[in-house]
């Protein structure tokens, strides 16, 4: 459980960010060298380059350097470990709320 939970602190600090998330979601379209994720930036490489490193250090991206080119991809198990975590609290409040919802119903019938 200690484990899960560094790894979701992790992810949800690199999401923190709006340029890592957009580097993310090009990266689910596909892999791309590190120029082609800089290409909308309007930040210096070495700044992009801080970027992938946090998304690598928490698991949500991976890279590989074959000469110069240093090509990113996503790794879809983080992805899918921070949808299940997202989507167990969702089903809880979606319960809670159904719950709710039916103790008004009750209380509207009542008066």
């Amino acid at each position: 459980m200690a484990n899960n939970s560094t790894n979701l602190d992790r992810t949800f600090a690199a999401l923190s960010d709006p340029i890592r998330r957009a580097i993310v979601t090009r990266l689910c379209e596909g892999p791309r060298s590190v120029s082609e994720l800089s290409e909308p930036f309007e930040i210096a490489l070495p700044s992009l380059l801080k970027h992938v490193r946090v998304l690598e250090e928490s698991g949500l991206i991976s890279s590989e350097k074959t000469g110069r080119v240093r090509t990113c991809r996503i790794e879809r198990r983080a992805l899918q470990e921070t949808e299940a975590w997202i989507h167990r609290h969702v089903a809880t409040w979606e319960r809670r709320l159904d719950r709710l919802e039916a103790h008004v119903q009750r209380m509207k019938r009542k008066h």
